[in-house]
């Protein structure tokens, strides 16, 4: 089998049928594991933080400390706070390295970029196994960690972009549609497998600290990191060994050598953004100047500046050129409007994935603020059904895009969703209120994750109706960026939300961000309205 291919024509039903199929079909199904995996590593740290409180992870913030002094409690309130900015951390790295990704696969080829991609992703599974061995690992190392994971959310835009390449226009829908549905259900798989697998003790015998203990239930935390070391091993090898690079998506194609080293290339650029994002984030005293509530919006526009000026002046010249052109939708105002409403959808999906565990545990197991170290007794157990959320989002995506198809119109279905999705938010910032202020915060947890619930469904649909839209909105030389540059920024809600949770969970106030949040899904439900659907709009109910 060759590994380049340069004729490839599925537009052409001959070929298609008698060579086209069959590869495309194989690539797909080595794509899909592998997206899985990226987004399994990406998001883990929603729950690995959950453990780590459990754990008494404190970085050595407490050591020399008078237990149940004041300095002690305040301590652990900051402890829980930094808790937060490692999926943070996390998301910021995986929107700011979907940038480049999104232009990886016409440099460096499919395969190539596939099996680098899923390579790198072995650093932050060995790292995280490491760092949670030991009671006394650092911060910095955890969120060096959390900041190479963001690999994984770079993978999404390279890995839609090469499918995209292997499949005729009637069936890509089809195509696109079971690489990122399955891909995203990874969200879903890593919040059902870590729970399961801590429990054991295959990997106790690398060396640790913190699961030396058999006798506990956590004795195999470290597993959180070890057990996708494997499974990414076997993905990154099917991806050497099974999948193509075509004509089609890379038009100078690269040897295996050249194609690795330009994909390491514009990853490289991409983590030099997420890195100074990270540094920003950590080591700038913030909360000194009385800016730690902004600090998050301050950072992200920051590092998607330094980042698009990196590849803008520091690509090669093969596709800075295409790059430049690809740049014109920075022109065009509805660029920035559908990534305003896209970010109220896929934003809020990855960021509430992201965040919701450790939410829960906030508010229902540490239920006493003002006591950091009190756990209720009659705490529900969560852990059993958090995965639900980012598995309902995921899998409710394609209705979004069949209920536009069916009445014709994505801005429709956005606004019917989004109205949903606000009275969604008020609901949860209501049970929460109401669990904050009770001696019994169980009794209301159903409620409250059963909003969740339809917040995850919400955010869904809109998310496939807002994919629909798009098209309809754009020329075809504009539609391809502009899914990229949305899906990119929206993936920073993976920063924001758990940011914004973390600071209002310390203030003792989390219902305040999600009336923040539902505020800013009333915006982008005026924003769908005038711009799409009032009479007189500019483009009607697209």
């Amino acid at each position: 089998m060759k590994i380049n291919i340069s004729e490839w024509n599925v537009e052409d039903v001959d070929f298609w049928k008698s060579t086209g199929k069959k590869v495309a079909n194989r690539n797909l199904w080595f794509s899909i594991p592998a997206l899985l995996l990226a987004f399994a590593v990406w998001i883990m740290w929603g729950v690995i933080i959950k453990y780590m409180k459990d754990f008494g992870y404190n970085f050595g913030m407490t050591d020399g400390l008078v237990e149940g002094s004041e300095e002690f409690l305040n301590a652990l309130k900051e402890i829980n706070n930094l808790y937060y900015t490692l999926p943070a951390i996390a998301g910021l790295a995986g929107a700011t390295l979907r940038l480049p990704n999104s232009f990886l696969i016409s440099l460096g080829g499919g395969r190539n970029v596939i099996f680098v991609t899923t390579t790198l992703l072995l650093v932050p599974a060995i790292g995280t196994g490491i760092a949670l061995s030991d009671l006394n690992s650092s911060y910095f190392f955890f969120a060096t960690m959390a900041m190479f994971s963001g690999f994984g959310g770079g993978n999404f835009a390279s890995s839609m972009s090469n499918i995209s390449f292997f499949f005729p226009k009637k069936v890509q829908g089809y195509a696109l549609g079971m690489n990122a549905g399955i891909g995203n259900l990874g969200v879903g798989v890593m919040q059902k497998l870590i729970p399961f697998i801590v429990g054991f003790a295959f990997f106790g015998v690398i060396g640790t600290s913190a699961g030396s203990s058999v006798s506990t239930p956590l004795a195999g935390l470290q597993n959180a990191g070890w057990i996708w070391v494997p499974l990414l091993a076997l993905a990154a090898i099917g991806a050497y060994f099974g999948m193509n690079n075509v004509i089609t998506g890379t038009p100078t194609m690269p040897s295996t050598a050249q194609g690795i080293s330009k994909t390491l290339y514009m990853v490289f650029l991409g983590l030099i953004g997420a890195a100074l994002g990270a540094v920003l984030l950590i080591v700038v005293p913030w909360a000194d100047w009385g800016l730690q509530s902004a600090s998050a919006w301050i950072v992200l526009p920051i590092v998607v500046i330094v980042t698009v000026q990196l590849m803008k002046h520091a690509t090669p010249g093969e596709i800075k050129s295409n790059l430049n052109k690809q740049f014109a939708i920075f022109k065009n105002k509805h660029n920035w409007i559908m990534t305003i409403i896209y970010t109220m959808t896929f934003g809020s999906f990855i960021g509430f994935s992201a965040a919701f565990p450790k939410l829960c545990q906030d508010i229902f197991v540490y239920s006493d603020m003002s006591d950091p170290t009190f756990i209720n007794p009659n705490a529900p157990n969560f852990i059993l059904w958090v995965f639900l959320g980012p598995v309902i989002g995921a899998l409710i995506r394609p209705v979004g895009g069949i209920l536009s198809d069916k009445i014709n119109s994505g801005a429709k279905v956005t606004a019917y969703s989004t109205v949903f999705q606000i009275l969604a938010t008020l609901a949860v910032a209501f049970f929460v209120v109401k669990a904050k202020g009770s001696a019994t915060p169980e009794t209301y947890w159903w409620p409250f994750f059963f909003s969740f619930m339809v917040l995850f469904l919400t955010t869904g649909i809109g998310n496939g109706s807002t994919f629909r839209s798009i098209p309809y909105i754009f020329s075809k030389e504009q539609a391809g960026p502009v899914l990229g540059w949305t899906s990119a920024i929206a993936a920073y809600g993976a920063f924001i939300i758990p940011k914004v949770f973390g600071q209002q969970i310390q203030k003792g106030t989390p219902e305040y961000a999600l009336f923040g949040f539902a505020a800013f899904y009333i915006f982008c439900f005026v924003l769908n309205w005038w711009y799409y659907q009032r009479k007189g709009a500019e483009i009607r109910n697209p």
